[in-house]
């Protein structure tokens, strides 16, 4: 089976979606307490919510290729998520960092050509 090129693109909209996921979990970290009325008004269930939807996305793009290449392509969410925290979080990335998601970018692609 070949995989198909709107396969690939829920695959990456699925790391898109789980980015923020993240992103709204170390919210809730911040403010973490383990009671219902915390639960409800904490960004953890948005976080988890993202994270429900971000993996639905990714069966349904099974379905229109392999996973052997599907996979990798959810390595992108590191790129999604360091570029997410330098944007909304105001985190800092290093040189190391940056070298990494330029490795991961070609990663990415030898492994989808």
């Amino acid at each position: 089976m070949e995989t198909e090129l709107w396969a690939i693109g829920l695959v990456v909209i699925s790391t898109i979606i789980g980015s923020f996921g993240s992103l709204y979990l170390k919210k809730a970290s911040q403010h973490f307490k383990l009671t219902l009325k915390s639960l409800f008004h904490n960004h953890l269930i948005t976080g988890v919510l993202l994270y429900l939807s971000s993996t639905i996305f990714f069966i349904i793009a099974l379905r229109g290729g392999n996973v052997n290449t599907l996979y990798p392509i959810t390595s992108l969410g590191y790129i999604w998520v360091s570029i997410l925290s330098i944007k909304l979080l105001n985190e800092k990335i290093n040189y190391d960092k940056w070298i990494g998601i330029a490795l991961i970018i070609i990663g990415v692609i030898l492994m989808t050509i």
